[in-house]
């Protein structure tokens, strides 16, 4: 049941097999419906969340009220709002299933207890969290340095998964331009 993660977390260190048993006791899988949120803003945030099946995105509502996603997760991948989850503060951000998923959700005060337990673990996190925070910084390169259909181009080779699975207007508020301009990019108009 949660393989997925055991998998993951063996490519990057290796545990002992007490160590398998005491993190799969804490650990319990979630679904989560297509739309629902699993954090609102304004809500503090103190869960780390590791999908098992499906995608998860965080978003914030701009000034014009209108949805600007910053991140998508998928099969294998964290999402939280790690500032709300170091800080114990309000969150600024919305997570939201795109699909009907699975996570495994850990509590903080249950993942920092099996830091303590498990020293191993704390290197996993730091590695996950740095290729998180990388993606992060080439992600805003890319707002910076590229064309709108450069960006476009660039996800749709990239990470044509995303293009597969997750609605369309959800991919132009990510590569920040409307939805109306990715149905021109798309249909060859730009």
């Amino acid at each position: 049941m949660h393989k997925p993660l055991f998998d993951h977390i063996q490519k990057f260190i290796s545990l002992e097999p007490s160590d398998i048993d005491k993190l799969e006791s804490c650990l319990e899988i979630s679904k989560v419906k297509k739309k629902e949120h699993i954090l609102e803003e304004g809500q503090i945030c103190n869960t780390m969340y590791f999908v098992v099946k499906g995608c998860m995105r965080q978003f914030i509502i701009n000034s014009k009220g209108a949805e600007q996603t910053l991140q998508f997760a998928i099969e294998n991948w964290w999402i939280t709002d790690y500032l709300s989850y170091h800080n114990h503060v309000p969150s600024s951000f919305y997570l939201q299933a795109v699909e009907n998923s699975e996570v495994i959700a850990i509590d903080k005060t249950v993942l920092e207890s099996l830091l303590i337990e498990i020293p191993n673990l704390e290197r996993y996190f730091r590695i996950v969290t740095q290729k998180t925070f990388g993606a992060m910084q080439m992600r805003i390169k890319f707002l910076f340095t590229m064309s709108a259909e450069e960006r476009y181009h660039h996800f749709n080779d990239n990470f044509p998964e995303f293009v597969q699975r997750v609605p369309q207007y959800m991919i132009a508020s990510y590569l920040d331009f409307s939805a109306e301009f990715m149905s021109k990019i798309r249909a060859g108009k730009v």
